[in-house]
Order: C-alpha cells, then sequence, then structure tokens
C-alpha cells in the first residue's frame, strides 16, 4: 500500500507525516507565549478562531535551538488519545514536498540505545542518498505531556 507523507526539514534533518494527521500549514505566525508552560511548548497561535498551543519541534527533538530571526512554518494536526483529540502546532524550518511512499519501503527504527525511545518514528525512508525519519505523531507526545499540553491549552481559554 502507498501513503502520502508531508515532509519537512528541522535543522538540517528530514522528517515527514502521513498528510491525513495534517490539516494546515502556516507561514510565520506571531505565537504568544504562555507563563509556565513546559519548555518544548512555543506557545499559541490563532487557528481558525481557536487557541492552538505550538511546540518547538528543535527542543522537542533536542536539536540546536532555533535563532529569533529564522524563518519558519507552523504544521497544524489532530492528535488522538484515546478519545480525546487534541489539535496542536509544530514549528519547524521549512516544508519540502508532499511525497508517496510505498508501505514496503519503510524500514524499521534500528536499535540505538535501551535509554533512547524510538516509538514516536514510525520508521525511516531511504530517498536517494537521504534519510527521511517517519514520524508517528500520535507518539511524539507522552501521556504526561499531553495533560501539560491540554492544561496549557485550558489555562488560555478560562
Amino acid at each position: 500500500m502507498t501513503s502520502t507523507y508531508l515532509s519537512f526539514i528541522v535543522c538540517d534533518e528530514l522528517f515527514a507525516v502521513n498528510v491525513a494527521k495534517v490539516l494546515e500549514v502556516l507561514q510565520k505566525q506571531r505565537i504568544t507565549h504562555v507563563p509556565n508552560a513546559p519548555e518544548y511548548i512555543k506557545g499559541i497561535i490563532n487557528f481558525r478562531g481557536e487557541v492552538v498551543p505550538v511546540f518547538e519541534s528543535r527542543t522537542k527533538f533536542n536539536l540546536p535551538a532555533r535563532p529569533n530571526d529564522d524563518a519558519y512554518v507552523v504544521i497544524v494536526f489532530d492528535l488522538s488519545k484515546g478519545a480525546d483529540v487534541f489539535r496542536i502546532g509544530t514549528v519547524v524550518d521549512r516544508v519540502k514536498d508532499v511525497i508517496s511512499i510505498d508501505d514496503t519501503e519503510i524500514k524499521p527504527v534500528p536499535p540505538m540505545s535501551k535509554d533512547f525511545n524510538t516509538d514516536f518514528l514510525q520508521g525511516i525512508y531511504k530517498q536517494q542518498a537521504d534519510f527521511i525519519m517517519l514520524l508517528n505523531v500520535e507518539k511524539v507526545f507522552t501521556g504526561d505531556e499531553l495533560v501539560a499540553i491540554k492544561d496549557t491549552h485550558l489555562q488560555t481559554v478560562e
């Protein structure tokens, strides 16, 4: 089976997510900082009249910090955890393209360390000389992190 993915770049690394999870790609947005939010939460944006928390992909993935004047885009996703659906944005350097990947071409994530949780990676796809890390957006955040995201959202609505 072939699936369609949106590929994007974060700190010179290639990632992709299944387009079924992507709601929209937004050009650089005004992001409002929320006091006491977790470090990886950059703030909130107004998305179609809804308050949406935005996380900084570089912080979440332990990559070098983004310079303040750098260009970026925000990808807005719907995440499902049990009966809860969360709308969340992520800051990435830029979107690359939309690609089709045959499921048989997706390689498993190699074991790296017992201390390194790779559950958020669906697999690895090799495109010419590049490796693209396929994200399972449902598993990027732990249960505790989703509670923090939900709490951040509730703080801004109350």
